[in-house]
């Protein structure tokens, strides 16, 4: 199994959203009429499409982006700096704004975001080359129409996220895996939530590592460093899965291997850590 942030000739993409993100890191997320200065501030394109499309790009040394951009100059900017951090950016602009968000970043490494306008992903009708997809060995799907991620299902392995469960449902294609959260609301997967059912359930606890099914559980792995935030960590650990598995390593092995590559997400500042 390569290493975190090894190269090897697995080919990869990812289907989804990005937000231009401004972060803030405080002491703690200010309370309600209170007026709190920022130590560091700074400005990058997030959310869980651009997350996963760097991870990838640094285990596989290159990683295709299947998105869509706002035509405006955060949407841009968000591709230009994508592109340098080694993404090949797919993309389709459209008239409404980027979506953006602000992230405050605390003393415990905890990340609070605030969303500012509804998410763009893209449509199996964007010209887009989709037909790309059935020479791609792993995919991770966060974000799109049902029509992108059958396109999606072209590829030798998709893993797709529990908060995109109503896509899920209506594109009705067999996943090798979804990645759902044991807590979180938002990212609960129950038995038979979607059909044909995916091959492989993850369910995430955090710092209690998770469970899958058919399987057991794993254990989170060290931190390699001093820790900075938790923003990324969980798309980077779906983004490694997603890898391992193209690699024909088993749930466990491939597991392991997300968990360190979520481990390292932590040591990292903000989304990407440039």
């Amino acid at each position: 199994m390569p290493g975190v942030g090894k190269t090897s000739p697995v080919r990869v993409a990812v289907v989804g959203h990005v937000e231009w993100v401004q972060f803030a890191r405080m002491e703690r997320v200010p309370a309600q009429g209170e007026i709190a200065h920022a130590s560091e501030t700074w400005e990058e394109p997030g959310g869980g499409g651009a997350v996963a499309a760097v991870q990838l790009a640094r285990l596989a040394g290159a990683c295709t982006f299947f998105t869509a951009l706002g035509e405006d100059e955060f949407g841009h900017r968000a591709r230009a700096a994508l592109e340098r951090l080694g993404v090949r950016v797919e993309t389709t602009f459209r008239p409404e704004p980027q979506r953006r968000a602000f992230t405050f970043l605390d003393d415990e490494a905890e990340r609070t975001i605030t969303l500012l306008g509804p998410k763009l992903h893209p449509h199996a009708a964007d010209p887009l080359p989709w037909r790309e997809l059935a020479e791609i060995d792993a995919v991770y799907f966060c974000a799109g129409d049902a029509g992108a991620l059958r396109a999606a299902r072209q590829a030798r392995v998709v893993v797709a996220t529990a908060r995109e469960l109503p896509t899920l449902r209506d594109a009705a294609v067999e996943l090798d895996a979804v990645v759902a959260s044991a807590d979180d609301p938002e990212e609960l997967y129950r038995a038979h939530d979607v059909e044909p059912s995916p091959r492989l359930v993850v369910r995430t606890k955090g710092a209690g590592g998770g469970s899958y099914e058919p399987g057991g559980s794993w254990e989170t792995a060290p931190v390699p460093g001093p820790v900075r935030d938790a923003y990324g960590a969980g798309d980077s650990f779906a983004a490694g899965l997603a890898f391992a598995l193209s690699l024909g390593r088993p749930p466990a092995e491939a597991l392991a291997f997300a968990a360190r590559c979520g481990a390292e997400a932590l040591t990292r500042r903000g989304a990407h850590g440039a």
